[in-house]
Parts: structure tokens; sequence; C-alpha cells
């Protein structure tokens, strides 16, 4: 076996910032169509409906959400849980043929949740078989979907038997659930029955090796550990080996081994980085173990929250330097900045452009904008 040791190069902090951002289409906005930037990113977190959106205006030339909501509505972008067990918005065609490969997360996941001790002894192939053939009738919602397995489990607790059927079933959320600004209660359908003509996206060889390789495009360098957050998939030890020469090898600061596509070439550390303003729960803060690489961890309180948050943030020279959120009232619209750190008056000057975009692009109808920094014990 070769000693890959010997020469391995080290990258600190700003280089892998640089190289994530890079990969995340953070450094400059990309000229793509929005199928082609979520395949790219494999999928966007979306808990919400909102977060998607401002996620790609964040990484696109010229993105209208409308164009997005199109997407959803014709059955080509899909939201359903993937990675980790949680919602993510996805082509049609990789929830095909990603959610086989995620499957053991999600049974993973029912098995350690506060729903098992209220499973026992059912049977789940069955639940799941039964359940797909009553959504094959017509969508449900998870409160509608429970009630009615109920009637099969009598005494079990509906919202177990609906979770189940979620985690052994890859049910899409039908429109409008998962558009911009709605949130009524998903109805839920099969991916089969719901992307009936659509084909899913063709892996060549390995197909785990080929979404470690995904990954490695869209969020590189990375650790064997960064790439297991992300996904929730473990002992990936052996695929990373088994993909030999098409990696090439790092060492973070830290001495952890990093991987990354071999053609790749990694950006200056030194190239600059625009002010961004991110979503709640952006893929750029989910996606690694150790998210140094953009979040120091004395800011990580303010970002992440203990109920399970994860706040809207500004990137400042490729870090989060500030959270934000907008509000609109009586027809104004206002994003307010919270600084963690002292900013020069350079640095506020481009947040707050880059805020007044924003909000013509989502707020188009506001008969005002206006750009708010709120003063915190660490800025002036």
């Amino acid at each position: 076996m070769p000693n890959r040791t010997a020469s391995i190069p080290t990258l600190d902090t700003r280089a892998l910032n640089r190289a994530t951002l890079q990969r995340q289409w953070l450094l400059r906005r990309r000229a793509a169509t929005l199928t082609n930037a979520v395949e790219h990113l494999v999928g966007l977190q979306a808990q919400a409906p909102n977060p998607p959106y401002l996620a790609l205006w964040a990484r696109i030339e010229g993105f209208e959400p409308v164009k997005l909501t199109e997407l959803i509505e014709q059955r080509r972008i899909v939201r359903c849980a993937l990675m980790r067990s949680t919602l993510h918005l996805a082509s049609a065609r990789d929830l095909l043929a990603l959610r086989p490969l995620l499957q053991p997360v999600l049974e993973r996941g029912l098995r350690h949740s506060a729903h098992a001790r209220h499973l026992n002894g059912i049977d789940l192939r069955e639940l799941a078989a039964a359940a797909h053939k009553r959504l094959a009738q017509e969508p449900l919602t998870t409160g509608d979907l429970g009630a009615w397995l109920a009637n099969a489990y009598p005494g079990r607790d509906t919202t177990a038997l609906a979770m189940a059927a979620r985690c052994h079933l890859p049910l899409v959320h039908v429109p409008p659930a998962g558009t911009w600004g709605s949130h009524k209660n998903a109805a839920l359908s099969p991916a089969d029955v719901w992307l009936a003509r659509t084909k899913p996206a063709l892996a060549q060889g390995d197909p785990l090796a080929q979404l470690m390789l995904r990954y490695l495009a869209a969020y590189g360098p990375a650790s064997a550990a960064d790439i297991t957050t992300w996904s929730g998939l473990t002992q990936l030890a052996p695929t990373l080996e088994r993909l030999g020469s098409t990696l090439r090898r790092y060492r973070g600061d830290d001495g952890r081994l990093l991987f990354d596509l071999a053609r790749t070439r990694l950006p200056d550390a030194d190239t600059p980085a625009p002010a961004r303003l991110l979503p709640g729960f952006d893929n750029l803060l989910l996606s690694h173990a150790d998210r140094r690489r953009v979040l120091d961890e004395a800011d990580r309180a303010r970002v992440f929250s203990a109920n399970g948050l994860i706040k809207p943030v500004v990137l400042v020279d490729g870090f989060v330097r500030a959270s934000w959120q907008i509000e609109r009232v009586d027809g104004r619209a206002a994003v307010t900045i919270e600084p963690f750190v002292k900013l020069t008056a350079a640095q506020r000057d481009e947040i707050g452009a880059e805020a007044q975009r924003l909000m013509q692009a989502i707020e188009p109808d506001a008969a005002e904008r206006t750009v708010r920094f709120v003063r915190t014990l660490d800025s002036a």
C-alpha cells in the first residue's frame, strides 16, 4: 500500500474557508439553472419553506423565487426526508437515487427516537405497505395518516405510526407545502406515485462512493466525520480507501485527515469573499463536524439555539460575523443586523447593500426598505 502520509499538505482555517465558499458558490454567484444548483448542493435543508429560496438567492445570479415555486409545482424539485432524516429540497431524480442509500439513516433515527417505544411488536414493513396503499389513493397529512393507521393498530400513538411510515417510505410534501410562505400542514404522497414519470439519476459504479464524491464537490475538503455529520451515514472509511487516487489528502491545522477531489484546484486563501446573508439552517452551517471553517466556536451559541433552531447569519470576509432577520410591517420591509464583532464602516456598507438587494428580491412591492444595525456588547 502506498504511503500517503509522507507529503500530505496542511490547510489552515482560512484556506478551508475559501475552498468551502468556492464549492458552495458563495465567493461569487453562479449562472446556473435552479435544478443544477440544487443537485450541485446535493439538496437544501428545508424544515421551513423559505430558507431554500434564500439559500439559492445567495448563490445564483438573477434568482427569481417564483421559478423555484414553479419547479416544485411541476414535480421537478421535491421536499422529502433525506440526509440526517431531515427535510430537504432535492431534484426529483436525486430523491429517487439518494433515498435508498439514506434509508438506513432514517430507520436508525426512528429506532433511537421517542417514537420507538410506541412501535414495539409492530411489523414496520407491513405498516409501510399499508400506508403506501392508502396514500396512493390520495395524499394525506401526517395527522390524517396517523389516524387512519390507528384503525389497524388500535391503542397506538398516532404520531408514532405516521413517523414510522415517513421513515420507511419516501413521502413527498405535496405543494403548496414547501413553497414560499406556505405554512399549512403538508399532504404526503409516496415518491413513486408523485414522481411516476421520473427516472432516478444514474450513478456509475459504487453509489455510495458517488455520493461521497458529490459531497466533496460541494463541501470539500472534508473529513470522514464531516461526511457522516452531513449524511448520517457511518463506517465510511472503507469507501474512502477504495476511492484511492481519485482523492487528494490534506491535513487540517489540528491534524485531521481531509479528503478532496484530486482534480479540484483550491482557491488562494486570500481570495476576497463578499458579504452574504444566509438563511437559518443553511447547508454551510450543517454539513461539517468541525464548523470552525466558517463559524468561530465562541459564536456557536449565538447561532445554534438550545431548542434546535439555527439563525440566519451574515458572512463577512467569509466567516459568520452577525445574525439577521427580516420583518414586514404596514407594507414596509426591514432587515435587522446583529453583529458579533465590531464591523468597519466599509463592512457595514457592504452588508447593507446586500440586505437591500435581498429585500428587492423577496419584498418587491414593499413601500420602503430599511437596514438597521443593532448595537451589541461586541460592536460599536
